[in-house]
């Protein structure tokens, strides 16, 4: 199977051709930029280079250049879509085997890439020495975390592999549907804890009155309905890691019961006299700002300070919009699994309707549109008559509130107004179409910092 090094900085045209090339039996390493591809050439083989003529810190031609004086016998085709002879000339006398132009048809591309493998077979004359290759991982294992490429997500990355390795408590916060199990299980598998259980539970879903069995467990006839003996969470994660899910939903009562077994780490099973010992890492999520909670007495702060060593933010969806399609053909991938479809990809007018869509449900609302997309599409490619009716109906709205209007949920079109402008005042108050002074009013009224 010949491997290709698909080097193009447009996530979404690169997994789409890298998706049809997969389908038409070649292997194929991606890579968004000249830096991540110079690292992969230098641990897989290679025979064919793809590579765009424009790369956000290269220039193809000087790339190929490199890579042809380095490792001679690999053919390098050059992309582009500022479609220029004069280019196409250079690149051919630098040593390119070829040269196309976007947009470019499935057919021409496997010609091209066909021919240049021949010429590539005809004109060796030395073997090439076999370098040590490095195997793309089987993608789409349940729950995997995957690496985003946006600045929220390197920072989150980053503060994963900083505090997975601790015992110290995480506070994750984020809207829901941003993956914070997800989270939450990948802090747990880097840490020293991994080869122990990890235990999640959804605290919004536990009857306060039954909070203290769920937890610490019972003992058998200890209240109606006892009728055996039952391990709590606690004692489940016992040597693991126990993540509690939309923490602020606990009662009071139940706060003050968790903080002392966090505090002690010593749980009594309802029923018993006897005290049990528990070694435990505990991390917590929430969707609601529990400092305010603390304020308004709704959250114990002691509690607040016990759950939070170390706080991770979960980042939504809209705040990662360099991720979208990444996590797309993730979804896709998941979704041909579990419904034995072979689809490979998303249409062009798909990719846009999901770029300026909002996704308000964020990541969980992404899997549930391509995972339902991907059942109804019939040919190759997910197109827009698979997306559900409302979507559209939502994307209208979403297109009319470019114009951050303040007729309409004032404090959100300030809060996003400051976003799009990197907290520029000035700049906001421009897209926001009011003086810098109405601004600062709007800003005090709010309590927006």
């Amino acid at each position: 199977m010949p491997k290709i090094l698909l080097i193009e900085d447009d996530i979404s045209f690169c997994k789409l051709l890298e998706k049809f090339l997969v389908k038409k039996a070649y292997e194929v390493t991606i890579a968004f930029s000249a830096a991540e591809a110079r690292i992969a050439i230098k641990n897989e083989s290679f025979d064919l280079i793809l590579t765009d003529l424009r790369l956000p810190d290269s220039d193809g031609i000087v790339l190929m250049s490199e890579f042809k004086g380095s490792y001679p016998e690999i053919p390098v085709i050059l992309m582009t879509g500022y479609s220029d002879v004069n280019t196409a000339v250079k690149a051919i006398k630098n040593g390119a085997a070829d040269y196309i132009s976007k947009p470019f048809n499935p057919d021409e591309v496997l010609l091209v890439i066909t021919n240049a493998l021949k010429t590539s077979e005809a004109e060796e004359e030395i073997p090439v020495k076999e370098k040590k290759a490095v195997r793309k991982p089987t993608p789409n294992t349940e729950n995997e975390f995957v690496k985003g490429i946006s600045v929220a997500s390197k920072k989150l990355l980053d503060h994963i592999h900083l505090v997975s390795p601790t015992d110290m408590s995480v506070l994750i916060i984020g809207e829901s549907g941003t993956g914070k199990e997800i989270i939450a299980k990948s802090i747990h598998q880097q840490s020293l804890r991994k080869n122990n259980n990890f235990i999640a539970v959804d605290c919004g879903a536990i009857p306060k009155e039954l909070a203290a069995s769920e937890f610490f467990g019972h003992l058998k006839g200890s209240f109606t309905g006892a009728i055996n003996d039952k391990m709590g969470y606690f004692e489940a994660a016992n040597g693991g890691t126990l993540f509690l899910d939309e923490i602020g939903n606990l009662s009071y009562e139940n706060q003050i019961q968790l903080l002392r077994a966090l505090q002690e780490r010593k749980i009594k099973p309802v029923g018993s006299n006897k005290e049990i010992n528990v070694d435990i890492r505990i991390i917590t999520a929430t969707n609601e700002d529990l400092r305010e909670a603390v304020k308004n007495g709704d959250f114990r702060e002691d509690l607040y300070h016990r759950i939070n060593e170390f706080s991770i933010q979960s980042p939504s969806l809209k705040d990662r919009d360099e991720d979208l399609m990444v996590f797309a053909d993730y979804f896709l991938e998941k979704a041909n699994q579990q419904l034995h479809k072979d689809i490979i990809g998303f249409s062009p007018e798909v990719v846009a309707i999901f770029q300026n869509y909002n996704w308000p449900g964020n990541l969980r609302e992404l899997q549930n549109c391509v995972k339902r997309a991907t059942l109804l599409s019939q040919g190759d490619f997910i197109e827009s008559d698979v997306l559900p009716a409302e979507f559209f109906q939502i994307q209208k709205q979403q297109t009319n509130n470019g114009n951050f209007s303040l007729s309409e949920n004032e404090k959100e079109a300030i809060i996003h107004a400051l976003s799009k402008a990197q907290n520029n005042k000035s700049e906001a108050a421009k897209l926001l179409k009011i003086t810098r002074k109405t601004l600062y009013n709007k800003l005090k009224q709010y309590n927006i910092d």
